[in-house]
């Protein structure tokens, strides 16, 4: 009797310990989410300067503009709670930003085509804000996906799966690479 207590004492003990665990590592996951969002609404922020400053310089190139507008609003109304972070979720919030940096490429490659734009200070700074932009959502990225992998990895090893499956805690989606992204830019 004495030796199914203490068996059922140590596994008690166990399984607060694990599920203690997955909540940090869960709560990381949320935190490094949330710092993706920022990057990316950082992005989305500086986007409609972007957009007047080469409005002003670049009338002809309406179609552009307009790409980049419809491609940001698209990318602004994808979010997804922390606790929705599935491979389909992730797939969806993907393609609309993948989208935006699409329409962002289009605008700066039709840029080269007006070297007053080019050399507008103001333009020249949201450039380089963007820029900037870019590789701190990089870096988010890069962090969200390491604490994605240490809570995924810790769900799945033994016994910790078993404690896992119990509460409730699932495999987070990581970000993948856009098809295509193997191929360098023209």
């Amino acid at each position: 009797m004495i030796a199914i207590v203490a068996i059922g004492l140590i596994l008690t003990m166990m399984g607060c310990g694990k599920y203690n665990s997955f909540v940090e590592q869960e709560g990381i996951v949320e935190n490094s989410w949330s710092k993706v969002q920022s990057a990316y609404q950082r992005r989305a922020d500086l986007i409609p300067n972007l957009v007047n400053t080469v409005k002003g310089q670049a009338d002809y190139e309406k179609g552009t503009l307009e790409a980049v507008v419809k491609a940001r609003a698209s990318a602004t109304s994808t979010n997804i709670d922390a606790s929705q972070l599935t491979p389909e979720n992730m797939a969806q919030f993907q393609q609309a930003q993948g989208q935006l940096a699409s329409a962002l490429s289009r605008l700066l490659v039709t840029v080269e085509k007006y070297p007053d734009l080019k050399a507008n200070q103001a333009f020249i700074e949201l450039q380089t804000q963007l820029e900037g932009t870019e590789n701190r959502i990089k870096v988010a990225r890069d962090n969200y996906n390491d604490a994605v992998t240490t809570f995924n990895i810790s769900i799945r090893k033994f016994p910790s799966n078993f404690f896992a499956t119990v509460f409730g805690f699932d495999d987070k989606a990581q970000f993948e690479a856009q098809a295509g992204s193997d191929q360098a830019p023209e």
